[in-house]
């Protein structure tokens, strides 16, 4: 009888423990630093200095939202981007052109002021991402807070999305996050204030598409490829660093559904992108959110829900005192 009780024990502790372990979004919540800083209200901190960099420059929206994604994409949002050194996840190519990494720093430094060692480097990226998003549409959003920040930052680990990636390729990717192939199509609608380079577009879609020497992605508005190949993006290496929008130039600086407007109109500079209006399976979606206004509350949503993604609670990991190394 005691051999049972003490095995039915071990289960139990062994069930507990893997529920620690598997499950630290359970742990998360609304107002989790309420009372832990010394009397000071950390989300409005963090808040105070978000407003006040996006009234200088409003392209931080476009930064941290990138810089959450691929937070949030390798390894959950656990802070593993932020930390510096050889052959950290930030030395993998698709990070050397994140930005926003100053603006977490000077985040980070302000709350250790105020209060040490209380608030991890993964919640301000959450809740700076939300501040900038705020700040850009009026639109606030409820984000939960609690993560922890991981002790591991390694290259290799870092597998994103590619610039020409088929929807399956794509959608497969968000499942491994636990996000479905609506949540991504949200998603990346973060590209209404998103940049790229003509590197990213010229072979596959304006120079040999395909592999074939000369040939333009059909896909794309025949007037839109014409003005990339005549002004943007001609063929020659050194336009390879020019700027290229994915959303109307006009609209390139806000959050709003006209980037679905433009997957509509075969506009989308990226591959990925215009994929979602020419594969069946998301096409209904990428109408939804042209034709309607649902974006402005879908899209929060999906963040927190990305923001969500394997973080670590409790007693896992620690709270970074300075971002970008491990204590």
């Amino acid at each position: 009888m005691g051999h049972t009780k003490a095995a039915v024990l071990v289960v139990v502790l062994a069930v507990a423990v893997l529920g620690l372990a598997t499950d630290g979004q359970a742990q998360l919540q609304n107002g989790f630093y309420t009372g832990k800083c010394r009397g000071n209200d950390v989300e409005a901190v963090v808040r105070g200095i978000v407003k006040a960099r996006f009234s200088q420059d409003n392209a931080i929206v476009a930064h941290l939202l990138r810089l959450l994604f691929h937070e949030c994409g390798v390894n959950g949002c656990d802070g593993g981007l932020l930390i510096d050194g050889p052959g950290t996840e930030k030395t993998a190519n698709p990070n050397l052109s994140v930005k926003g990494y100053d603006l977490i720093a000077t985040i980070k430094m302000e709350l250790e002021k105020r209060c040490p060692g209380v608030v991890s480097c993964s919640d301000i990226e959450i809740l700076a991402t939300r501040d900038a998003v705020n700040a850009s549409t009026g639109q606030g959003y409820a984000v939960r807070t609690g993560r922890r920040d991981r002790r591991r930052s390694i290259a290799t680990d870092v597998k994103l999305p590619g610039p020409d990636f088929t929807v399956p390729q794509a959608a497969a990717f968000f499942r491994t996050l636990g996000l479905s192939s609506d949540d991504m199509v949200v998603l990346l609608g973060a590209h209404t204030v998103g940049v790229t380079h003509c590197g990213m577009i010229k072979k596959s879609r304006l120079y040999s598409y395909g592999g074939k020497a000369g040939a333009t992605d059909p896909s794309m508005d025949p007037e839109l490829a014409s003005t990339y190949k005549t002004y943007v993006c001609p063929n020659t290496a050194s336009s390879d660093n020019n700027i290229v929008f994915l959303d109307d130039r006009a609209s390139a600086s806000k959050l709003d559904n006209s980037f679905y407007k433009m997957l509509q109109r075969r506009r989308g500079a990226l591959m990925v992108d215009q994929n979602l209006y020419t594969d069946g399976s998301t096409r209904w979606m990428v109408d939804r959110l042209a034709n309607t206004d649902h974006f402005r509350w879908l899209f929060p949503q999906a963040l927190a829900k990305l923001g969500e993604v394997n973080v670590l609670t409790g007693t896992q990991g620690e709270v970074r005192r300075v971002c970008s190394r491990f204590n």
